[in-house]
């Protein structure tokens, strides 16, 4: 039997960097090595070897305080506001701005882009989970045919060849790759620009090469994707919301 890893110790901190108070997450692990910090929706989160001291973890924080200021403000900065999916709203897909419009239809009539409009037909225009749902669905299907497109588009120029494509809702990542040749892509891709759409794939796409970040990966990556770096940087500052039930 493997024996069991220890578990994250984990505790809510904040701390002064550049006269701002910056609330943060510590998570200690036996399994790091050096000190991590990642900022996502949920804020700054750092990451540190079980033992290692404050002085280092305090030091570390204040040498990275304008990388974490900059990327705090650059994050909130992109986040989408809070949305009720409602009637006029407004409702992004492939990068681009539409009008949601929620009207009366049947049980099974799908959405259409009309103009700069998303219509969404439903049997009661009240029911916000009917329109939800409908928008979840048509959102997926439309990820599924955008990411094919991509995936046929590049894979012959990558010479590798997935065993297949799914869809995933991960909170934390755009995609994987498995060592099977199982690619998986986030759904809310969809609503992003198409360059950010297939930088991802490529990313995916080279690990079918090879599994790790190395100088041989990017430079892969940066034969399918020779700008990749300033689309990188760009996805780093995107969140959608996407709609929940």
């Amino acid at each position: 039997m493997r024996p069991h890893s220890q578990p994250l110790a984990i505790e809510q901190r904040s701390i002064e960097l550049a006269g701002r108070i910056i609330p943060y997450t510590l998570k200690r692990s036996t399994r790091r090595r050096s000190i991590g910090l990642q900022i996502n929706d949920e804020g700054l989160t750092v990451s540190m070897p079980l033992r290692a001291s404050e002085k280092w973890l305090h030091s570390v924080l204040q040498e990275k305080a304008a990388w974490v200021l900059d990327k705090l403000e650059n994050w909130q900065g992109k986040r989408m506001p809070a949305q009720r999916w409602e009637d006029g709203e407004t409702v992004l897909f492939r990068g681009e701005n539409f009008t949601l419009r929620i009207v009366s239809g049947l049980v099974r009539a799908t959405p259409q882009l009309s103009g700069n409009e998303l219509i969404i037909p439903v049997y009661d225009t009240s029911n916000r989970k009917a329109v939800v749902r409908k928008l979840l669905n048509w959102y997926k299907q439309e990820a599924e045919q955008v990411f094919r497109e991509c995936v046929e588009h590049f894979a012959p120029q990558m010479q590798v060849s997935p065993k297949s494509l799914k869809l995933t809702s991960a909170r934390t990542q755009w995609g994987s790759c498995t060592v099977e040749g199982v690619i998986r892509l986030n759904w809310q891709l969809v609503t992003m620009p198409l360059h950010l759409i297939d930088y991802v794939v490529v990313h995916e796409l080279a690990h079918l090469v090879e599994m790790n970040h190395s100088p041989a990966f990017w430079k892969i990556v940066e034969q399918a994707c020779p700008d990749y770096r300033e689309i990188r940087a760009e996805l780093r500052q995107w969140s959608p919301a996407a709609p929940e039930l």
